[in-house]
């Protein structure tokens, strides 16, 4: 993988791992929320930043249909870097 494109995919896992942070930090304070539509685009772009959001801030890791989705996401993400990793583009 290109040092540039793994940059970037570093910094989409940052990227959902603060934003599904600070989504559970505005659940706890009662405050405005990050849609659920978002946060599974970064679970995409992010993938290992979400899940380890998830785990490690305990948010949305009972929630139906929603969990479901962010597995697929997951694997999407996954399939995504493994891609870039063996076949590279150019």
């Amino acid at each position: 993988m290109e040092p540039a494109l793994a940059i970037l995919v570093l910094i989409g896992n940052a990227v959902a791992f603060i934003a599904y942070g600070y989504d559970k930090h505005q659940a706890r304070v009662d405050g405005d929320r990050i849609p659920e539509r978002v946060l599974l685009g970064l679970a995409l772009i992010g993938g290992l930043g979400a899940w380890g959001a998830c785990e490690l801030f305990r948010h949305k890791t009972r929630k139906q249909p929603f969990r479901t989705w962010m597995t697929a996401a997951f694997a999407a993400h996954i399939l995504i870097v493994l891609a870039l990793i063996y076949w590279p583009m150019g």
